[in-house]
């Protein structure tokens, strides 16, 4: 939702499947403002972001480590820790239109044939400055949990269909020496909690 009180809408048009998901939490979603306005001057801290969690009736399980910033260094540091684990696109085109794109640690993705599908034209990584400034994480954390930040839907939020399979997901709570585990049903209720329409896209071949 923006300032406006608007929910947001993708910046294209993409076939998408769907997955069930709690009625009761998604209800409490939309009905449960914002408590604290976050914005690019302010981004939230991971207390804040579990605060949230507590409003929404989410429940999850955090793990400290050591930081990591590559999916490599992820492996060999976070233990045996349950359920999918994932990594996140920032990215951008030429129209300063943003998307931020969730999968599968160990998904590879074409650029090139990912922006035609999404209708988004030439896409490349965001900055490490456009990053922060759009969804206050510096690099090594982007988290769909940043979301909490875009308070103006400035990104547009892309799903890996197989990373959904896994009922539980694991992702940074907004810090790389931390990994918090959320049930997928929760995830989507969060990101629609925060404005964004996600749309859920079989990247295989992307």
């Amino acid at each position: 939702m923006n300032r406006r009180g608007q929910h947001c809408k993708p910046f294209f048009a993409v076939e998408a499947s769907t997955l069930p998901a709690r009625a009761d939490i998604r209800a409490r979603a939309w009905r449960l403002p914002l408590r604290t306005v976050y914005s690019r001057a302010m981004p939230a801290t991971p207390e804040q972001l579990f605060a949230r969690f507590d409003e929404l009736g989410i429940r999850v399980e955090t793990h400290t480590h050591a930081p990591v910033f590559t999916v490599e260094e992820a492996k060999e540091l976070r233990g045996l820790l349950p359920g999918g684990h994932c990594k996140n696109l920032f990215l951008r085109n030429k129209k300063e239109q943003h998307w931020l794109v969730v999968c599968e640690e160990d998904r590879q993705v074409d650029l090139r044939r990912l922006g035609d599908r999404l209708g988004a034209g030439r896409l490349s990584f965001g900055s490490s400055d456009r990053l922060m400034r759009v969804l206050g994480v510096p690099a090594g954390s982007v988290t769909p949990f940043a979301l909490i930040n875009d308070s103006e839907c400035r990104v547009s939020v892309v799903l890996d269909e197989a990373m959904l399979a896994h009922e539980l997901l694991n992702y940074h709570p907004l810090d790389n020496s931390m990994t918090t585990a959320i049930a997928r049903d929760d995830l989507i209720a969060f990101i629609e909690a925060c404005g964004h329409r996600p749309v859920i896209l079989d990247l295989d071949g992307a």
